[in-house]
């Protein structure tokens, strides 16, 4: 057995997260709202209402959707507000903002949530490779949020990673 291969890394302490783990597999959806507008310029209240009673919300269940006027309108904050009322029954999350914010949104609510006893006094690698975009936002709050708890804090994986924080004694 002189010659039995050890997976220190598998003995150790140390916990891996990666965060594609907790990327939410339902579709992403960009509303832009210059289709309701006048002209795709002006907002008229009463036709922007009546087009917003008659758009099949449905379409939106189990989405997150972004709210976006492409144009140079002038959209009142109220327009967004009201478009979310026929959302709020569909949509798993309603922002408004870029595809981008929406993933930064989303991976904010997952981080928040995110529960950290685990990693309490353990040496921690965050796994920086993923096939999802994963927002660096989200690693910035992933490090706020274990640094106060943890032994250590790498990034990358375990046979190459770079040394972020090491709690001092």
């Amino acid at each position: 057995m002189a010659n039995e291969i050890i997976n220190r890394v598998a003995n150790s302490q140390l916990k891996v997260i990666d965060l594609e783990d907790f990327y939410p597999s339902e579709k992403r959806v960009v509303i832009d709202i210059k289709q309701w507008l006048f002209n795709e310029l002006i907002l008229k209240e009463t036709d922007f209402r009546n087009s917003l009673k008659n758009h099949s919300w449905t379409q939106y269940k189990n989405t997150y959707v972004a709210l976006t006027c492409s144009c140079d309108a002038i959209v009142p904050s109220w327009a967004y507000m009201l478009i979310a009322t026929y959302l709020t029954d569909y949509a798993k999350k309603v922002i408004v903002g870029s595809l981008n914010e929406l993933e930064t949104a989303i991976f904010y609510d997952i981080i928040t949530d995110f529960a950290i006893e685990e990693y309490k006094n353990k040496p921690v690698i965050i796994k920086g490779c993923s096939n999802k975009k994963i927002p660096e936002t989200a690693y910035i709050q992933l490090i706020e949020k274990l640094q106060p708890v943890t032994k250590s804090i790498l990034f990358g994986e375990a046979c190459s990673s770079v040394p972020l924080y090491k709690k001092k004694n």
